[in-house]
């Protein structure tokens, strides 16, 4: 594949360098997930989508891999301090199992409101867990206290050069798959995920769009890109659990100005009809947070007719609950008329 070599920007704290290297560590630990297609998609899309099933990875989710790069980068005396990380359930699950698999002592900061299954499954790697109210409490100050009380290292979920390496690994891999590409949406909570995405896009396919997407009920990421500064929000009300961020991180939008074209929304409806459409038609599971990239491409929230897209779907870790109400709640692509 041909490659642009003029992409390492110092004033970025992420190189494509950075990625490679967190590709080789993560390489026989982290699953190469598939990329699906669908020529249901393709037609509701007018276009050649390629969908990236993250929720295939370790723990059900892409953070697996910045959680795995971040705390193997740590010196021998940091590891035997232990780690700490604040989550609402998928970097909880990635940070638990990649600590476990390093010998690591892991306490994750998990509202008290998270997912049923993502504070079982986090329990059932090793961690332990401390709860706050999402509500009153703040989960950063949290971690910053316990990281003082026991000297463990902070790792966050995507304000972190070594977490945004490793989630950067997810478009490698599509990129690796299918060649160049026209336009890649991602999943957006912190962006994490998509500055990993954006670097790795701007070195392996220098003409391929990328564009962000988050609920239009937090859309903290669409307003600090347009403004050029963090926004803080509230806590969003949507069903994307996975991206309920209040803001995005200080390394995430440099990153963001130089390499990402716009962040998109979509609405909760849409989101569970993209749920719908993946058990539906593609037959996998696919939390509202892991839609969101995939609802902008089928809603065309932009026009692309004819283009090679790429989709990344980000996990699959939802409760089965949430799941079946919003699959019941749903409306099926057929009943929805194409713009």
């Amino acid at each position: 594949m041909v490659v642009n070599e003029a992409t390492a920007t110092p004033a970025l704290a992420v190189t494509y360098k950075d990625i490679a290297a967190a590709a080789k560590r993560l390489e026989g630990l982290a699953y190469a997930t598939p990329v699906l297609t669908s020529s249901q998609a393709d037609r509701q899309a007018d276009a050649s989508i390629f969908f990236k099933c993250e929720n295939f990875q370790r723990v059900g989710a892409f953070k697996f891999r910045g959680a795995y790069n971040a705390i193997s980068c740590l010196t021998e005396e940091q590891k035997q301090q232990g780690v700490v990380a604040f989550s609402s359930g998928n970097h909880a699950q990635g940070m638990a199992l990649a600590a476990r698999m390093l010998g690591v002592h892991a306490t994750i900061v998990m509202p008290s409101n998270a997912p049923a299954m993502k504070l079982a499954a986090t329990r059932e790697y090793g961690a332990e867990i401390i709860l706050y109210d999402r509500e009153r409490e703040d989960r950063e100050v949290i971690a910053a206290r316990l990281s003082d009380e026991r000297g463990c290292a902070v790792i966050p979920a995507y304000d972190h050069r070594d977490v945004i390496a490793g989630q950067g690994t997810v478009a490698k891999e599509l990129f690796d798959a299918v060649g160049p590409l026209d336009y890649l949406f991602v999943c957006t909570g912190g962006g994490g995920l998509l500055s990993g995405c954006a670097i790795a896009a701007a070195h392996l396919s220098p003409d391929c769009v990328v564009f962000g997407v988050e609920p239009e009920a937090g859309n903290d990421a669409q307003q600090s890109l347009r403004s050029g500064k963090i926004v803080h929000i509230p806590v969003p009300d949507t069903i994307a659990d996975g991206a309920q961020t209040q803001h995005i991180g200080k390394l995430v939008l440099p990153i963001l100005q130089a390499h990402v074209k716009d962040i998109l929304t979509v609405s909760d409806d849409q989101l569970r009809t993209q749920m719908r459409f993946f058990a539906e038609r593609m037959k996998i599971v696919v939390e509202p947070a892991g839609c969101l990239a995939a609802a902008a491409v089928m809603h065309r929230a932009i026009e692309f007719s004819g283009a090679k897209v790429g989709v990344i779907v980000s996990g699959g870790n939802v409760d089965m609950d949430l799941f079946s109400r919003s699959i019941a709640a749903a409306k099926a692509f057929s009943d929805i008329v194409a713009p």
